[in-house]
């Protein structure tokens, strides 16, 4: 499926720090939905979890998605449902921005990590937009 913008409301929705929920595709076909904390390139969705999570083991297998998010403030036209596919799973930048999404989501300076974790980004291609937010 084609790549589709991502609108300057839903580009701006991301960047603020709002919890998102994340559905994955479990090997028996069933919904597996995470809260996670997300970010954005400007045409992407990227979101930090660690190798060997559920999501990350999901995605590696199916890379469909599903996220949804929405500002507290503005339920209706603060709304973002986006579905798309996980394009890239790469380690690479990973821990600068875990660190960089503690700060925005925490006001932490860093992140603290379990041992062992190795941190991955998910890159996300929106291809269906909807809520509030994608309309402009």
């Amino acid at each position: 499926m084609p790549q589709v913008k991502l609108p300057p409301k839903a580009v701006q929705l991301l960047h603020k720090p709002f919890i998102a929920h994340l559905a994955t595709v479990m090997p028996n076909g069933s919904p597996q939905v995470t809260p996670v904390w997300v970010d954005t390139d400007g045409q992407h969705i990227l979101v930090n979890t660690a190798e060997g999570r559920i999501k990350t083991r999901n995605v590696r297998r199916d890379p469909r998605v599903a996220i949804s998010l929405a500002d507290p403030a503005e339920p209706q036209m603060g709304s973002l449902y986006i579905r798309g596919t996980v394009v890239e799973i790469t380690t690479q930048g990973a821990d600068d921005h875990i660190s960089f999404l503690a700060r925005k989501y925490t006001g932490a300076t860093s992140y603290t990590r379990r041992p062992g974790d190795t941190r991955v980004i998910l890159k996300i291609r929106p291809e269906r937009i909807a809520g509030g937010a994608a309309r402009g």
